[in-house]
């Protein structure tokens, strides 16, 4: 049996008094909030709406709430293309009702942790309105990444470079005079230029929005893919089949991925959050190599970074037991604690993924790269065939959400921060079927529906069975909701016994009851049995086999599926067990 102690995790009492380290093993609930709750009714959920519902939030015993991005925006990507970083989009609310929640959310104990974009700005941001009018050469210019393009009048891209969402990623402007112009480059959709991140200018203001939400009562940050900020283009660029060739670049010296001057940004962020009482927290969003993944997550960088690595993983006791050893080592070496993720707003929600039947070949083939040290995926931002695709092939519903119930609670046991995804309490599966005309994804329309993009994760969550929006709001939401939703309905929930909902409830409160130390250790048990125990001695039990298995002896706390049987733990089940003394 390997035991495992993290020193790091001994118990600090921040000079005000609070816990320095309260995020270490912090269940941490992300709220989409266009989708959450729409408290004036027109559609879009809001901060009147989150207010309404903190109360549902501190029963079901989230530590913190990640808020996706809320400033202005014109909604080319979600909200993640931000016109004002400092600002509230009035769809959504006004800074003094963000002051209202804070201080609600604080006062159930629960902490706030907020997105910031930092690779790009929207293009209505006033910085690159400023560009666009400045013209070629300009300060406003190097705020962002403009290049002239080639040719003989210089129509053509710098580079043949793809963006993340589909199409070219580099696109041209007209300049003042209206003749064609300079390109810019944008990682991601065309309305998302990219920063200059080599600009003093860029860098200053950065830390003046931090510090203006720091100053405003926040906990901490969520930072939207971290490895991407840091770029160095040379004069003549590579072509995209560069970019993407495995061992092209030794590490940290990619042009646009993971350059190691990314961790000087981030020190510099770090020394902010340091001044606040107890310090501010951070968690990286970077798909990149675990063995680089830790230089986000270390103390003088961001703090802690987040592991997808179970959320990219099929229904495999030897892929879980791989995945869990080798991130709880990352985690040592870093000196954070680790993260457990399975749904957020960018994947299909995993009550579905592990209800979609793959070919024995095509999960034999995912567990086997795994189980050899590879990547789940290649693409800067880690989308792969796990992650897209709606709920082709054929779903089971059942036995999704009996899965995803039992790996929910598995990942609430082990030592490090649990994120939850809105919706996931209600065991929503995701929502594939929407008219093209209601789709709001730009990777839909930059493949021509190649990908299916993120829509079906979004749809606005039911809270109750009846109602034209099923009580998100007074009017039809935003994103179109089918009628099956009100299955999974709070109301519907809070009454039924063994509901999902009740079950998290349950299983929250027992994690904030049994977490203490982050110690650690495998126990021992059969093919196809995910097994450890965690300090006071209590073990989690996960069958993964489709056949019972024993259950070792005691109390079982919880269990994410009834036990008919005692001392047996049926298939696809996960149980919590107070060992005998």
């Amino acid at each position: 049996m390997m035991t495992r102690s993290l020193a790091a995790a001994d118990v600090r009492l921040d000079p005000s008094g609070e816990d320095a380290n309260w995020w270490r093993q912090a269940a941490v609930y992300q709220i989409y909030p266009r989708s959450f709750a729409d408290g004036d009714g027109d559609g879009i959920g809001d901060l009147a709406g989150i207010i309404s519902r903190v109360d549902y939030l501190a029963a079901l015993g989230v530590d913190a709430v990640w808020m996706s991005p809320f400033y202005p925006s014109a909604l080319a990507d979600g909200g993640y293309d931000v016109d004002d970083y400092r600002n509230i989009d009035p769809r959504i609310g006004t800074l003094e009702q963000f002051d209202e929640l804070v201080a609600k959310l604080h006062a159930a104990g629960i902490k706030l942790i907020i997105d910031i974009v930092p690779n790009h700005s929207s293009d209505q941001h006033e910085w690159f309105r400023a560009a666009l009018a400045a013209g070629p050469g300009s300060p406003e210019r190097e705020r962002y990444l403009f290049r002239d393009g080639l040719g003989v009048d210089g129509s053509l891209p710098p580079a043949d470079w793809q963006s993340i969402f589909g199409g070219p990623a580099w696109t041209r402007i007209t300049e003042p005079d209206g003749t064609p112009g300079q390109w810019y480059l944008h990682t991601f959709a065309k309305e998302q230029p990219d920063w200059n991140w080599s600009n003093p200018e860029v860098r200053a203001d950065f830390l003046k929005t931090l510090k203006f939400w720091g100053d405003r009562g926040v906990n901490g940050f969520r930072i939207d893919v971290a490895h991407c900020v840091a770029k160095d283009l040379p004069p003549t660029l590579p072509t995209e089949a560069e970019l993407r060739r495995a061992g092209a670049y030794p590490p940290g010296q990619h042009p646009v991925v993971d350059r190691d001057e990314v961790h000087e940004i981030y020190a510099e962020w770090r020394a902010l959050f340091n001044t606040y009482s107890p310090p501010l927290t951070a968690v990286a969003e970077a798909w990149v190599p675990a063995e680089r993944r830790v230089r986000y997550a270390q103390p003088d960088s961001l703090g802690q970074a987040f592991n997808f690595d179970l959320l990219q993983a099929v229904w495999s006791a030897p892929q879980f037991n791989k995945i869990i050893s080798d991130n709880l080592d990352l985690a040592a070496r870093s000196g954070a604690s680790s993260t457990w993720v399975f749904s957020n707003h960018d994947v299909v929600r995993h009550a579905t993924r592990y209800g979609l039947k793959y070919s024995d070949d095509v999960l034999r083939a995912a567990v086997e790269a795994t189980l050899a040290g590879k990547q789940a995926a290649d693409h800067p931002n880690g989308k792969d065939w796990l992650l897209t695709g709606g709920t082709q092939p054929s779903e089971d519903r059942d036995l999704g959400l009996r899965r995803a119930r039992a790996v929910s609670l598995l990942s609430f046991a082990l030592p490090g921060s649990a994120y939850l995804y809105q919706g996931e309490e209600l065991g929503l599966p995701e929502v594939a079927d929407i008219p093209d005309g209601r789709r709001q994804d730009p990777t839909f329309f930059r493949t021509e529906g190649a990908e299916i993009g993120r829509d079906g994760c979004r749809i606005p969550i039911p809270w109750t069975v009846s109602g034209t929006s099923f009580g998100f709001g007074t009017q039809s939401s935003h994103l179109p909701q089918p009628g099956w939703l009100a299955e999974y309905a709070v109301e519907r929930q809070e009454a039924a016994a063994g509901s999902t909902l009740q079950f998290y409830r349950t299983a929250l409160r027992l994690r904030s009851e049994l977490l203490s130390g982050e110690e650690f250790e495998w126990v021992k048990a059969g093919p196809g049995v995910v097994a450890f125990r965690r300090p006071h001695g209590w073990l989690s039990v996960t069958n993964f086999n489709e056949q019972p298995v024993p259950a070792p002896e005691g109390l079982v706390l919880i269990a994410s599926q009834p036990l008919t049987v005692s001392g047996i733990v049926p298939p696809d089940t996960t149980v919590w067990i107070q060992e005998n003394t």
